[in-house]
C-alpha cells in the first residue's frame, strides 16, 4: 500500500515554485493557506475527509488545493506539483512562442455552414494571413440542430465546395491546403453522428461531446472508449466539456448578436486515465482547445495526458477569422504542461498529418512520436 506523502510540504512546495516563477499573488496565497489549514488538522480528520471526499467542505481549501491535499494521502506527488517540478526554469513565454512558430495548420474550426460566422472562403483567406500551411474545416454533424449541423446531403456538398476552393488556390500558386473535416458528435452509445461511408472520405475527423455531459463517471468512460476506438475519429475535442465563465465575445450567432456572458459550465467526469490510454494506443490526438472559453482540458489533465504518452492537436475551435488567432493560448498550456512540439500533430508537415489519419482507419499502429 502506497505510503502517505506530506501534503503541508507538498503545498508549500507548489507555493514556493509559483513564486519563485513570478506567478499571481493570490495563487501563492492559496497554496500557502492551504498548508497552513491542514497542519492544524490531525492525520486521522485528513485521512477521513479524503476518504469522504468532503476536504474541498474545509474552510481555506479549495477545488485544487483539495485535489492536491488528496493525491499526497494517496502516497502520489500532486499532479499540479509535478507540472512545476518539469517546467521549472523553463521560460514559458518562449516555449509557447516556439511552438506557435511549428505549428503549420489548425484542425478545428467552423464556418457559416454550421454555427460559424463567416464564409468558408473568409476564414482560409485570413488562415493564410496568418501563415497557416493547411486549415481542417469541421463544421458540426447533424445531431446538433442547435449549431445547424451538417446533414450526410450537405457535408457531401461542402467537400465539393473544399475541392472548389483548392483548385482554385492552386491557380494561385499557392501552397496553403483546405483539408475536409467535420467535428462529428459522439452519441450517447459512443458511436460517430456521421456515416462511415462519409467519415472515410473526411481528411480530419475530430470528435467531440456535446451532450449529456453530466452523466455519471462510468457511463461517460464507455461512451468515450467507444469513440477512440473508432477508426475514423482521429481527434478528442475538448475531452472535458467545459466552459469557462467569460466576457470574451462570443462563437455562435446568438452570443454574436446579443454579446453576452458565456456561462459556465463544469467539467464532465470520466477515468481520464482510461480514455487517455485509450488515445495513446489507438494512436489518436487529444485536443488543447484554445478558446478562451473553454482551455480544455485543465492543466491538470493535459499534464497526465502528457505523461500516458498521448499525441496533442492545438487548435483554435473558431468560429469567425479573428479567432484563427487564438492557438497561442493552446501554445501557452502546451509549453505550461512541458509538451514539445513534435507530440502536435499540427506541427506536421500536411502529408505527415495525412498519412496518420489514414492509418487510423487502415488500423495501423501508432506513430512513434507519441512514445517520446
Amino acid at each position: 500500500m502506497p505510503v502517505p506523502r506530506d501534503p503541508v510540504a507538498d503545498l508549500r512546495r507548489i507555493a514556493f515554485l509559483l513564486e519563485r516563477a513570478g506567478e499571481a499573488t493570490y495563487r501563492v496565497r492559496a497554496f500557502r493557506g492551504a498548508a497552513a489549514t491542514i497542519a492544524t488538522m490531525s492525520a486521522e480528520e485528513l485521512a477521513t475527509r479524503a476518504a469522504e471526499g468532503t476536504l474541498v467542505k474545509v474552510k481555506g481549501l479549495g477545488e485544487v488545493t483539495a485535489r492536491c491535499v488528496a493525491e499526497s494521502l494517496r502516497g502520489e506527488e500532486p499532479v499540479y506539483l509535478r507540472r512545476l517540478e518539469a517546467t521549472e526554469g523553463t521560460d514559458i513565454g518562449e516555449a509557447a512562442a516556439a511552438i506557435r512558430t511549428a505549428l503549420r495548420g489548425d484542425c478545428h474550426c467552423h464556418s457559416d455552414w454550421s454555427d460559424g460566422g463567416s464564409p468558408i472562403e473568409d476564414m482560409v483567406t485570413t488562415a493564410i494571413a496568418l501563415g497557416h500551411r493547411y486549415l481542417v474545416l469541421t463544421d458540426h454533424s447533424p445531431r446538433l440542430t442547435v449549431a445547424r449541423g451538417l446533414s450526410a446531403e450537405r457535408l457531401r456538398e461542402q467537400i465539393d465546395v473544399v475541392a472548389a476552393i483548392n483548385a482554385a488556390l492552386g491557380e494561385t500558386g499557392t501552397d496553403f491546403r483546405l483539408l475536409t473535416g467535420i467535428e462529428v458528435d459522439i452519441l450517447a452509445d459512443g458511436s460517430l453522428d456521421q456515416t462511415d461511408e462519409l467519415l472515410a472520405q473526411l481528411d480530419v475527423v475530430v470528435g467531440s461531446v456535446h451532450s449529456g455531459l453530466r452523466d455519471d463517471a462510468d457511463t461517460m468512460t464507455r461512451r468515450m472508449l467507444r469513440a477512440v476506438a473508432n477508426p475514423h475519429l482521429d481527434i478528442l475535442g475538448h475531452c472535458t466539456g467545459r466552459k469557462l465563465v467569460t466576457d470574451t465575445p462570443g462563437s455562435d450567432r446568438a452570443h454574436a448578436r446579443g454579446g453576452r456572458a458565456a456561462k459556465g459550465r463544469p467539467e464532465s467526469t470520466f477515468d481520464a486515465a482510461a480514455v487517455f490510454a485509450a488515445c495513446r494506443d489507438h494512436g489518436k490526438a487529444v485536443e488543447i482547445n484554445s478558446r478562451p472559453d473553454r482551455l480544455d482540458p485543465p492543466k491538470r489533465l493535459l499534464r497526465q495526458a502528457y505523461e500516458m504518452g498521448c499525441l496533442f492537436a492545438i487548435d483554435s475551435d473558431a468560429h469567425a477569422p479573428g479567432q484563427l488567432d487564438w492557438l497561442g493560448n493552446g501554445c501557452e498550456r502546451a509549453a505550461l504542461c512541458g509538451i514539445e512540439a513534435e507530440r502536435v500533430v499540427n506541427t506536421w508537415p500536411v502529408e505527415e498529418l495525412l498519412a496518420w489519419t489514414a492509418g487510423h482507419a487502415t488500423g495501423k499502429q501508432a506513430a512513434s512520436r507519441n512514445q517520446g
